[in-house]
């Protein structure tokens, strides 16, 4: 009883100056870190500005066809050629619905990847072991918003 006793005295003595060690020797570290406001360079960027106006076009023009199907099924008199007319339309409006959304997502995720590469670029440029997001975190870190909204234009 005695040695299972201080078997695990010495195992708890052993794993606590292990930790206490390892603690010391993270704590030494200097990280340096850097904060990006990617919602500011999304915000301000060319590529957004012009797919919000591609999507208000192509909005505009699903009102059209909604319209257009709107007036042509409520001329039709016969009730098969109206649901035949109604399938049609609601075929051609999901499917401009969906390559909106389609185009949309690419250009995102192309967005995406444009500022993914100017951080990491601008963080090995300047030396930075670590980058965050702005919104994250609530205190320290150089802030390069600004650098790479430069190179992101």
């Amino acid at each position: 009883m005695y040695k299972k006793l201080s078997v695990a005295v010495l195992a708890s003595i052993a794993f606590a100056v292990g930790y206490s060690l390892n603690n010391i020797a993270v704590s030494d570290t200097n990280i340096k870190l850097a904060v990006v406001d990617t919602a500011k360079i999304i915000s301000n960027s060319s590529d957004i500005k012009n797919l919000k106006s591609e999507q208000q076009i192509k909005l505009k023009e699903m009102q059209k066809t909604l319209e257009k199907a709107q007036a042509e099924i409520s001329k039709e008199t016969d009730a098969n050629k109206a649901a035949k007319l109604e399938e049609k339309y609601r075929e051609e409006i999901n499917r401009q619905k969906l390559s909106m959304d389609e185009n949309y997502n690419k250009r995102i995720a192309d967005l995406n990847t444009k500022i993914h590469s100017v951080v990491a670029d601008k963080a090995k440029n300047q030396n930075y072991d670590l980058v965050l997001p702005k919104d994250i975190v609530f205190w320290g870190g150089e802030d390069i918003t600004d650098d790479v909204e430069k190179e992101f234009k």
